[in-house]
């Protein structure tokens, strides 16, 4: 009879703690903890460049200030998702948004999700680096999994998951109806035994000297993290 097989010993395990910082300072960005009063204004003037933004969110997009700061004031505090924004150092002023989600502390594990990121934001530096800040907190803080889950059809957010070295896992198929349409939900993550090498590659990427006199990164992030992949999305190859 053939012999039952386990999981591979989780020694000393001890679940990390729930996401907390009020700021979390990098190069290019700095993240803060949602505070509607204060960022509403600079976020909706940010957001109003493209309604396209919402497209894959199930809410948005918000035409007059006072709807977002009603939608921001009914997420600020919560627990889960724990949501910042996204202020660019180089411009000073706030124009994304991101949280922390499905935060699972007995697991070791934690989503990043509710991603939106205004025009004059997206494609920067600081962009990615808001994304690499959320992940090394996570697995600084202890986790054991970090995922990114996104709409199928989604073809950019799932370029940007697996840009930043988060695995393919898989299509969960009509996973949940979103403005009144299915969703088939693209899964992707990364965990700990991992992290070291992205966080170098990271680095390496953010390294100023990556960039000319223009903005260009001389060397594209996704060289750095594709042998790290241990699946590959099969719509990207």
């Amino acid at each position: 009879m053939d012999q039952p097989r386990f999981g591979d010993p989780v020694p000393d395990w001890t679940p990390p703690p729930r996401p907390g910082p009020e700021v979390m300072d990098g190069h290019w960005v700095r993240l803060e903890r949602l505070d509607p009063a204060r960022h509403a204004h600079q976020v909706h003037a940010a957001n109003r460049a493209s309604d396209a933004i919402w497209n894959y969110l199930p809410y948005g997009p918000f035409a007059q200030e006072e709807e977002w700061q009603a939608w921001a004031e009914g997420m600020a505090g919560r627990p889960d998702p724990f949501f910042y924004v996204i202020r660019d150092l180089d411009t000073g002023r706030a124009s994304g948004v991101a949280s922390y989600l499905r935060i699972t502390p007995e697991a070791g594990s934690i989503e990043v999700g509710h991603i939106n990121l205004s025009p004059a934001l997206q494609r920067t530096p600081a962009a990615t680096e808001a994304m690499v800040l959320m992940m090394g907190w996570a697995f600084d803080a202890g986790y054991r999994r970090y995922e990114w889950k996104c709409d199928a059809l989604n073809l950019p957010s799932r370029r940007a998951a697996q840009r930043l070295g988060l695995s393919h896992e898989g299509i969960f198929r009509q996973a949940t109806v979103v403005r009144g349409r299915n969703r088939d939900t693209a899964w992707f993550a990364a965990i700990d035994k991992e992290w070291p090498a992205l966080k170098a590659a990271f680095g390496a990427w953010l390294d100023p000297a990556n960039f000319d006199a223009e903005g260009r990164q001389r060397v594209a992030l996704s060289s750095l993290t594709a042998p790290l992949l241990a699946a590959r999305d099969p719509v990207q190859g």
